[in-house]
């Protein structure tokens, strides 16, 4: 924490300028950052983000999504490529020149301090009066809802009141841009669920400019304006969460949102009449198409039992194992004929035996087709997903 504790201490002080965060437009202009160890974390990125608008870098370990982060925060130097703020370059400018607030996965909140005095701490560097601070302060523990707990110290508060109270010292700052590293990471599940609609309501009513790290697709999902996904230091598809789920860019991608990830599996194509199991469908998206090996992917949620759905792909699935989700169950089984192939389906709750076979069916707006680099075959957008 301590760490943690002194850049903020660094990124709270100086002396900010009133701004207008309508204009605060974040630019990233081919990004790289090497570490001396010779690892090139980000190779080239280049992202801009709208003034107002809630960007989710989301990708597994070591994608650079936090490097990305930190490189904004100024915690980070960067090996080359520039980075703007409300049209001026900020990359040459110390952190607390930068007018950024960082909120810390570890809260990174002063331990000897009441939360009164944790708000407060960043103002007082900045020379604001005594009035204006309590006004700030007051206004923002009414909108965080942490007003009752002002004078306590950070060792008697839950998790969600700490994390509450470290967002209310980035708020009070009235910075242009929120940076937001895996904050809900250390809550549990039932916090995190509902410390995302929080920081999504607030960050709405203050329309600030925001960039929120995490390597939890549901968050992603959940929080984004747009989403950006990341792998091994490089963009690979950057769209709304509705985009990137129906028209994901690759199989990482697909994989990577979505839970359960999608299946995949290997078929043919012949002028646009797709062959899989023995069964077939035309997709008319695809008719000019002619493959010998194509990859299929089919997620668990649009696998649907074929009593269901009359029309589109038949699917034959030999069940290996039930998992009951209450009103749902996830179906865990192999396709026949590609054995070798895993295969899941979200089905309704229902008595399934255990080595039985169970028909599926899956429509042709709902399959994706990937190339042999596993990159998105004939994205077509227009269409209308049921």
């Amino acid at each position: 924490m301590k760490n943690n504790a002194t850049i903020t201490t660094h990124m709270e002080s100086g002396n900010m300028l009133e701004h207008n965060t309508a204009e605060a437009k974040l630019d990233i202009r081919q990004l790289v950052k090497t570490y001396d160890n010779g690892h090139q974390a980000v190779k080239g990125v280049d992202l801009a983000i709208q003034p107002g608008e809630f960007i989710v870098l989301v990708g597994p370990s070591g994608c650079g999504k936090s490097s990305i982060l930190r490189s904004i925060a100024g915690l980070e130097s960067l090996t080359s490529g520039e980075i703007h703020l409300a049209g001026r370059r900020v990359d040459t400018e110390k952190p607390s020149q930068r007018d950024i607030a960082m909120v810390f996965q570890n809260y990174a909140l002063y331990p000897h301090m009441s939360v009164y005095q944790n708000l407060a701490y960043g103002l007082k560097n900045r020379g604001v009066d005594k009035a204006t601070i309590d006004a700030k302060i007051q206004h923002v523990a009414t909108i965080l809802k942490i007003d009752e707990y002002l004078d306590r110290k950070p060792a008697k508060l839950s998790g969600g009141q700490r994390q509450r109270v470290a967002m209310g010292r980035a708020i009070v700052r009235d910075p242009q841009l929120f940076l937001f590293d895996e904050p809900l990471s250390n809550l549990d599940a039932a916090l995190r669920a509902h410390m995302r609609l929080e920081i999504k309501k607030i960050q709405r009513e203050l329309s600030v400019t925001s960039v929120y790290v995490t390597h939890d697709q549901v968050e992603a999902m959940t929080l984004a304006d747009r989403i950006v996904v990341l792998r091994s230091g490089q963009i690979e598809q950057i769209g709304a969460p509705s985009d990137v789920y129906h028209y994901p860019a690759s199989t990482f991608v697909a994989s990577f949102i979505g839970s359960p990830a999608m299946n995949f599996v290997q078929g043919s194509i012949v002028s646009g009449t797709l062959h899989l199991c023995g069964h077939s469908v035309y997709l008319a998206d695809y008719a000019h198409l002619t493959c010998d090996n194509v990859t299929i992917g089919i997620r668990p949620e649009h696998a649907l039992l074929a009593s269901e759905n009359k029309t589109g792909l038949s699917l034959p699935i030999g069940v290996n194992v039930v998992e009951p989700l209450g009103p749902n169950q996830l179906v865990h089984g192999v396709l026949a004929g590609h054995e070798s192939s895993p295969f899941i389906a979200l089905t309704p709750e229902m008595p399934i035996t255990i080595g039985s076979q169970l028909l599926l069916s899956v429509s042709a707006n709902h399959i994706h087709l990937f190339d042999q680099h596993g990159k998105r075959i004939a994205n077509a957008p227009e269409r209308v997903v049921a």
